[in-house]
């Protein structure tokens, strides 16, 4: 079905085979098929495919993110949905029985680790397509960072391993999230969730003068830290203990550290949203 909708979008089919990751001759074969079965003509099925394929015509959509609304269309066609009505008509003796055969449940600590890494992403994607957030990124790199609820470590938050780093005036992101690929964001971040447990999410930029007065019109109280990395967790838990933890902190760099500014939110979207709107602001 997304080959057909591709199709009809002008896309070649190596284009689309190169997409669904399948060889030129399988699309072929899917553009000659007659798809005219239950779930080909569910509207949910079709409105998820018009989604994707509409997604990366445009080039709003990547690939994880079309797995995983897929893999939730799935879930809902399993549970009590099309496939549910299926099973129950081709065995009589499951009807009225609201069977549990194919939903097992969610596993929790898997889904919350699915939900962050999802979070993640779009926080990500965000941040490198906003108009100007490039001026921002540092030398350093910009990560964008969520953490697992009640995390103990830097394996608990999930990041972009290699940072995004500002490559011929756009924003490049080298990889997809993982957990355990931040060090500093994740040290700010841990801190800060120790002291508020809903704030999850952080993104760091380049300190700059007009993107703390952004912060401080936008009713930001920014907080500064010593740059030195000697006991920094510690120093960080000890500062946030004394206040709310803030959404803006900083610090203007020492030798051989570059100047870096930590915005957090309750999620890496959440984080990111804030920081476009304090870089839009000083625009």
């Amino acid at each position: 079905m997304l080959a057909d909708a591709l199709d009809d979008r002008g896309f070649a089919q190596r284009e689309i085979a190169a997409r669904l990751g399948v060889s030129q001759a399988a699309v072929s074969q899917y553009l000659n098929e007659d798809r005219a079965d239950e779930l080909a003509t569910h509207p949910r099925m079709q409105e998820v495919v018009e989604r994707l394929a509409d997604g990366f015509a445009d080039d709003t959509l990547d690939d994880y993110e079309a797995l995983a609304e897929l893999l939730a269309l799935v879930r809902e066609f399993e549970d009590r949905g099309p496939i549910c009505e299926i099973h129950e008509r081709e065995m009589p003796a499951l009807e009225g029985m609201g069977c549990d055969l194919c939903v097992r449940g969610r596993d929790r600590a898997v889904q919350a680790e699915r939900d962050v890494l999802e979070n993640v992403r779009r926080a990500v994607r965000r941040f490198a397509n906003a108009p100007n957030a490039v001026d921002y990124v540092p030398n350093v790199g910009t990560n964008v960072a969520m953490a697992l609820p009640n995390a103990d470590d830097e394996t608990d938050v999930a990041a972009v391993p290699g940072r995004l780093h500002a490559m011929r005036g756009d924003v490049n992101v080298p990889a997809n999230p993982e957990f355990g690929a931040s060090r500093h964001v994740a040290t700010v971040l841990l801190a800060a969730t120790v002291v508020d447990p809903a704030v999850r999410g952080a993104v760091n930029l380049a300190t700059a003068a007009d993107l703390l007065a952004a912060a401080r019109d936008r009713g930001f109280d920014p907080v500064e830290f010593d740059a030195g990395y000697e006991n920094r967790a510690e120093r960080l838990r000890s500062l946030f203990a004394d206040r709310d933890a803030p959404r803006v902190v900083y610090h203007e760099g020492d030798f051989g550290i570059e100047p870096i500014t930590y915005v957090l939110g309750e999620t890496a979207v959440d984080a990111v949203d804030v920081a476009l709107d304090l870089v839009e602001r000083t625009g």
